[in-house]
């Protein structure tokens, strides 16, 4: 049979896990957050100084267990400190980058290798671009060996982007093969001047942002800054 002094011990040791718990309970609710969800450095502390508040004192908490929790509590706060310091980062290298985006207007981007790739049994459209109006010019549709399968003549372009179009046939009348094919743009511009233009190289007109990527706009429509292989600056004269 149970003497008083061992149901004492017992209803003692019941009240405080009692209190332990409730006080678990305080220190996620003081935080605004799940009982069951991982703790903050706050409601670490707190939950650390109730248990040496209602430990049993018969049974107290042992060294080797306060150093494992104090030990568990710094690690907590470094790795917070962590988290701020990175997502810091994190915003800085994002404004960087939207500032660089910034900067590229006027710039030439280039987006592509300077050639097409044309289907089975179809023609192929795509944008050309002319650093200035063009009173008339060729476009010249190689192979991959160099050789000249079509050459396309046009009128009157204006300065930028161009859509060209390529009916897919060679020079005979017959369907070229499917397959990429290099594109060579010669146009003379309005005082004479013999100049070439380009296919998957653009003038970046503008730049704007979507969920915070940035976005420029090459060829009449706008890409990822992400896509764009490479920036240079824009020809003179």
């Amino acid at each position: 049979m149970a003497s008083v002094s061992d149901i004492t011990t017992q209803t003692t040791q019941q009240k405080n896990a009692e209190k332990k718990a409730k006080a678990k309970q305080d220190a996620a609710a003081g935080t605004g957050t799940n009982p069951n969800a991982q703790l903050d450095k706050d409601a670490f502390m707190k939950l650390l100084l109730t248990e040496l508040q209602y430990q049993d004192p018969t049974s107290p908490m042992d060294t080797e267990k306060m150093l494992t929790q104090t030990s568990q509590l710094a690690s907590l706060e470094m790795q917070e400190n962590t988290n701020k310091m990175m997502q810091k980062l994190a915003d800085q290298l994002k404004n960087s980058t939207n500032m660089y985006a910034v900067g590229v207007l006027g710039k030439m981007a280039k987006i592509g290798d300077s050639g097409i790739v044309k289907e089975e049994g179809s023609g192929v459209k795509f944008a050309g671009f002319l650093e200035s109006a063009a009173k008339g010019g060729t476009i010249n549709i190689k192979d991959g060996t160099g050789k000249l399968v079509r050459k396309l003549e046009f009128g009157q372009a204006s300065a930028g982007a161009n859509t060209f179009e390529w009916d897919g046939k060679d020079s005979a009348g017959n369907d070229a093969r499917a397959g990429s094919y290099a594109v060579e743009i010669s146009y003379t511009d309005a005082a004479g001047n013999v100049k070439n233009g380009g296919v998957g190289n653009y003038l970046v007109e503008g730049v704007k942002f979507i969920d915070g990527i940035a976005q420029v706009k090459v060829g009449g429509q706008y890409v990822s800054i992400d896509k764009v292989k490479e920036f240079t600056e824009p020809k003179k004269g």
